[in-house]
């Protein structure tokens, strides 16, 4: 297989590391086709653009004709030998992002119905481009691909990733998509990354205890220079994690203390509230599923891990995320 290589930040150009069970799970897709929209989600950063750029690769050596698009970054791929096809997506790559974001299924029903047996569409990021209002329209829409396609087909594989939590709890009420969740980088594989980091840097274990095995952490701790106290300002305000803190009252904010050292005791009744705000905030992952790897899409995380925020149920986004909120918390 083909390891693509990407940027990890302005000038910094890795090879794609890891994820090899988040790999055979498209395989496996490819082999069976997706019955259901697969909605793969986690934390930012985890690696999902990287995965689904990998996996458009993967598809394409299978015999898949694959349509790749992410609006946001105005960034598309067609493996695809339609001329047709690959112009338009060409010509529509400067539109609005919502329109690429539609481009990406019309293409696909078309060369479906010029008999393109083998049809695979990837859509990264589609959400915050359409808007949270949407997302279940275009789930529904993808599937309606699969379940009543314009012309007959062999396979037909697509995907879907997100970041935002919301979204997921807007889609999670229908029978439209499978959830599949993707967490950070195993350790081993993101050691892999972190060897292909040019230049002085702090300690394997250091990177691992900081970022959780999150790329794109490890890719921000670099651009700054290590300085982990300018990484988590950055994230604090981008998050506006000091103001939330001080919307608080009192007992939600020692429940929110309390879940720094252990996350699943937002996952009770008191707790739900909080968590699902911190999950809209991309904090936190909630409704963690069983760690065995059928229902994620790649290495689940361990089943606790308190030194990197992990609870059975729910789990910090990473180790400086949870550093984040500790710090609000003080400073009120």
């Amino acid at each position: 297989m083909k390891r693509i290589r990407l940027p990890l930040v302005p000038g910094v150009v890795v090879e794609f590391a890891d994820r090899e069970l988040a790999l055979k799970k498209v395989e496996e897709w490819a082999r069976g086709g997706t019955a259901a929209v697969q909605l793969v989600f986690g934390p930012e950063g985890c690696g999902k653009t990287a995965w689904l750029r990998q996996s458009a690769e993967v598809l394409r050596e299978l015999g898949f004709d694959v349509i790749y698009v992410n609006p946001l970054e105005r960034d598309y791929l067609a493996y695809i030998d339609l001329k047709e096809v690959a112009r338009r997506l060409a010509e529509h790559s400067g539109i609005a992002e919502v329109k690429l974001a539609d481009l990406a299924i019309q293409l696909a029903k078309y060369a479906i119905k010029k008999r393109k047996r083998k049809m695979a569409v990837l859509a990264d990021d589609v959400f915050q481009a359409i808007g949270v209002d949407k997302a279940a329209s275009y789930v529904k829409w993808m599937l309606s691909v699969i379940e009543y396609p314009p012309g007959e087909y062999e396979n037909i594989v697509a995907v879907v990733a997100t970041s935002e939590g919301v979204t997921r709890r807007e889609i999670g009420g229908h029978r439209w998509a499978s959830p599949r969740p993707m967490w950070n980088m195993a350790r081993e594989g993101f050691k892999q990354l972190y060897e292909q980091i040019p230049g002085e840097k702090p300690p394997f274990e250091e990177a691992w205890r900081l970022t959780g095995g999150n790329p794109k952490l490890l890719g921000e701790l670099y651009g700054a220079k290590w300085d982990v106290d300018k990484v988590l300002k950055e994230l604090a305000d981008r998050k506006r994690i000091n103001a939330f803190v001080a919307t608080l009252g009192e007992e939600e904010r020692e429940l929110l203390r309390r879940a720094l050292d252990d996350p699943d005791v937002l996952f009770t009744k008191e707790g739900i509230p909080l968590m699902d705000r911190l999950v809209d905030m991309n904090l936190i992952v909630d409704t963690l599923p069983e760690r065995d790897s059928w229902f994620w899409a790649g290495e689940p995380p361990p089943k606790r891990d308190v030194e990197l925020g992990i609870g059975r149920r729910v789990a910090w986004q990473t180790p400086l995320h949870r550093e984040a909120v500790r710090r609000a918390l003080e400073s009120t």
